[in-house]
């Protein structure tokens, strides 16, 4: 994969290798695997270019968010494109290594802002430590170099996101490949939420949606994703199109 690319940045950490390529238009993050953790536009970091990642913003058009969490910061794509996307949002990312960070800043533009705060730590330890009902959303993208982290498959995990939400948030998943739809993953999830909804991406990765309160999806044409997508041009319409519901 690196053949076409440029070296930028290689560092190491205890957990293992840190990369950043450049290609013409576009840098990468790799934790030195086939796998990249992230892709930005050179020339604009806070576009996610990634279908999935893209897609895991979908929930910003049912709910404006006060308070959005991250959990797995890799280049900083998401947290970006929420602090651009609504000025009075705060965004709380947590990240398990200081090095992904380090890079995150330094080289995918991850803004230096009052309203965007990092926490090293465990997702799962840093959730343990979040306050009942105080975030709109959480985005849970947690990959090691070849796999997703099993924690983001846990029944505590579950309980904990729901534990943390408002009333009326969202928690979104990205998974590599989905879980059975009548496996007790889902069982849990539809325990502790009203509505769930799923969007397949291209590279197989599957998002799931999950809602505190009933929900029915919206429609491609609505003319608030027009509205969204003067802010941050991603093909609202399209991806919403491709929006199911479990």
């Amino acid at each position: 994969m690196f053949n076409k690319g440029e070296i930028i940045h290689h560092s190491r950490d205890k957990i293992g290798s840190i990369l950043v390529i450049d290609y013409r238009k576009h840098r990468v993050l790799t934790f030195n695997s086939v796998f990249e953790q992230s892709k930005i536009d050179r020339r604009y970091p806070h576009l996610p270019v990634h279908e999935y990642n893209r897609a895991m913003l979908l929930p910003a058009a049912f709910i404006n968010p006060r308070h959005v969490t991250i959990l797995g910061l890799g280049g900083g794509v998401m947290a970006n494109a929420f602090h651009h996307l609504y000025p009075e949002c705060r965004v709380h990312a947590v990240e398990l290594r200081q090095a992904v960070l380090d890079v995150a800043r330094e080289y995918f533009g991850l803004p230096d802002s009052d309203r965007l705060s990092v926490t090293i730590a465990d997702a799962r330890n840093a959730l343990n430590d979040l306050p009942d009902a105080s975030t709109d959303m959480i985005l849970s993208d947690l990959y090691n170099a070849d796999r997703m982290s099993p924690a983001q498959a846990q029944r505590q995990f579950v309980e904990s996101c729901s534990r943390v939400l408002s009333p009326s948030g969202w928690l979104v998943l990205n998974y590599h490949r989905a879980p059975d739809a009548e496996g007790p993953y889902f069982r849990q999830l539809r325990k502790h939420f009203a509505a769930l909804l799923v969007f397949k991406s291209k590279t197989n990765n599957t998002i799931v949606y999950a809602s505190k309160k009933p929900f029915e999806p919206m429609h491609p044409k609505d003319p608030l994703l027009s509205s969204l997508e003067k802010r941050l041009p991603i093909d609202w319409s399209r991806l919403m199109s491709r929006v199911s519901r479990l």
